[in-house]
Formats: C-alpha cells, structure tokens, sequence
C-alpha cells in the first residue's frame, strides 16, 4: 500500500484556527461541517447510516448493487479514485464489479484512511492501493495520472457545497481529468420535507450528538469553554434554497473563550451557530451543473421512490 500525505496535523490544526475565527466572528456564526469529523464524529457518522430515518446510505447502496456491473461495462475503468473515501464501505461494491488495477482513496484523516487503505488492501490482494491524505476541495490536481480513472464522489457529500463552491469543485475535477475520463456522482433527491428533516434529526438524537460534537473539537482543539449541553441541535429546511441547514442553537446569553485563539464570542438566548449546508438535488440542475464544468452527463439512476440519484458523467 502506497500513502501520500498531503495534509498533515499542523496544516488542519491552522485550517481549523482560521475557520473558526472566521465562523465564530462572522453574522450569521458558523462553523465548516468538516470539524465533525473527528474520531467520535466519524463513529457517529457510522451510527446516522443505520437509523431508519436515515435513507441515503442504504438507497445509494441499492441503486450501487443494482447498477455497478453496468458502470463497469460503461467506463472500463482501470483506476478508481474515491473521494472522500472513509471506510469506503459502500466502494466494495465498484470494485467488485470493475476489478481495477488501482485505487486511489483519498480522505483528510490519516488514522480514517490508512485503516480503510489497509482492510481493503487486505481483501483486494492482487489490487493496487494508493491512498491520497487530502482535501478534495484543495488539492484535486494532486491525483496521480493513472490508466482510465472513474472518479467516485458518492454519499451526497457533493451538497455540503454552496453552488459556488460546487462549480469551483467541479471546475478543478475537470481540469485534473483527461477527456474519456469518468465522474460517478450521488447526489440526495428533493423530496417531502418530513422526510428531509428526520432524515437530520433522528428520535434517537444521534444526530443531535454529531452536530454538537463540533463543539467538544473546538473545546480540545481550541481551549474553547462551550458548554455543549446549552446548545440544542435544529435541523431547518430552507425551501428556497432547496437545502437542509444544521444549526445549533444557544438556549441562554453565553459567552464563549478559545483559549489558542485569545477569542470571547457572545452569544444571545436562541442565536443560532450555521454547521452544516447539506443540498438536495434535480436530474435537470445536477446536469446542468456538470455541463457547465465541461463533464457530459450519460446515465442518471435513482430508487423506485425517487430519494437518491447516481449520475455517471464523461469528461469531454
């Protein structure tokens, strides 16, 4: 197994500095939703995929297990790179059907990605693991060159960015692909917005204790005095914008100190702090975004219910 590192601890420890005094100093507050994910973040995660509120994982892994074979006949790809990879469970599924010679993970946790690297390493012996420690929304060009890549960015994680940072993102993806490259992409589907909000805010407050998680990294991370038990996890759907908006909002006047920041921030009785942006999606507006970055959208997939969309995209 090959590991380049192309994040190390100080360079997250300065991005999470910036963030959150950026965030923390702005109005609306927020905070970057990759702050949840630490260790106990990324457990938690794992517990979200299985409640039954939660739909994505388990329909993306439907529509994958119905439609893998015929991604692999489609691309003949050689090298898969996944983004964003984690334990990259779901990912078993492409390799099994595409049989790669190479593939390239690529996460921001060191720890996170050399335990997947490895496990799938160990049941992929003839194959080829290169794992990337990286930021998709910072270094895309740094993907090696490799023998006709299918690039996988599954679980709907494409919705943590704002249209603006999606068309940045796509922009670069395409500029690190040759033409005849692939995009797999899935995306969460606008549906009833009970669905939407349970889907973010379980009966069984998992999700609550992630979303107030962020806050117990920045308490560590920070020396910051959160307390985390005064703040109550909203899950809001912005009709407009078409988007689920995590929040957490302060239940009394606080004031806040981060101790490596020399930072005090205030907060009022029900003031909300911004975690998380997570879109939902349009066969015709995910199209058309991808159009736009120069990719050519050629097979489009979802449930029988319509929840979630894999989209298969070319690189033209």
């Amino acid at each position: 197994m090959e590991l380049d590192i192309y994040l190390d601890h100080t360079d997250l420890a300065k991005q999470l500095r910036a963030d959150a005094s950026a965030g923390l100093t702005a109005t609306p507050k927020w905070l970057s939703p990759r702050w949840f994910y630490d260790a106990r973040g990324s457990d938690l995660f794992e517990e979200i995929t299985q409640l039954d509120e939660y739909y994505p994982t388990r329909t993306e892994r439907a529509i994958l297990t119905e439609r893998a074979h015929e991604i692999a006949e489609l691309t003949g790809a050689r090298t898969l790179v996944e983004l964003g990879s984690g334990s990259s469970d779901k990912t078993r599924l492409l390799l099994d059907a595409l049989s790669p010679a190479l593939f390239m993970p690529l996460d921001v946790s060191v720890s996170a990605l050399k335990a997947a690297a490895v496990a799938v390493h160990a049941e992929y012996p003839n194959m080829r693991v290169h794992a990337l420690v990286a930021d998709f929304n910072r270094h895309l060009e740094r993907i090696p060159r490799a023998e006709s890549r299918l690039v996988a960015f599954l679980g709907g994680t494409i919705g943590n960015l704002i249209p603006e940072e999606r068309a940045r993102f796509y922009a670069e993806l395409r500029g690190a692909l040759e033409p005849g490259e692939w995009l797999l992409l899935g995306t969460d589907l606008v549906k009833d917005p009970g669905t939407l909000v349970r889907a973010y805010d379980d009966a069984a407050g998992v999700t609550a204790e992630f979303n107030k998680n962020v806050l117990l990294v920045l308490n560590r991370e920070l020396g910051a005095d959160f307390d985390v038990d005064s703040f109550a996890h909203v899950a809001h759907w912005d009709a407009e914008h078409e988007w689920i908006e995590m929040r957490l909002r302060a239940e009394r006047d606080m004031r806040v100190h981060l101790q490596r920041l020399d930072l005090t921030v205030e907060f009022a009785a029900k003031e909300e702090l911004h975690t998380e942006v997570s879109a939902k999606f349009r066969e015709e507006g995910v199209a058309t975004e991808l159009r736009a970055a120069g990719f050519e959208p050629l097979r489009w997939w979802t449930d029988p219910d319509d929840l979630f969309g894999l989209t298969l995209a070319v690189a033209s």
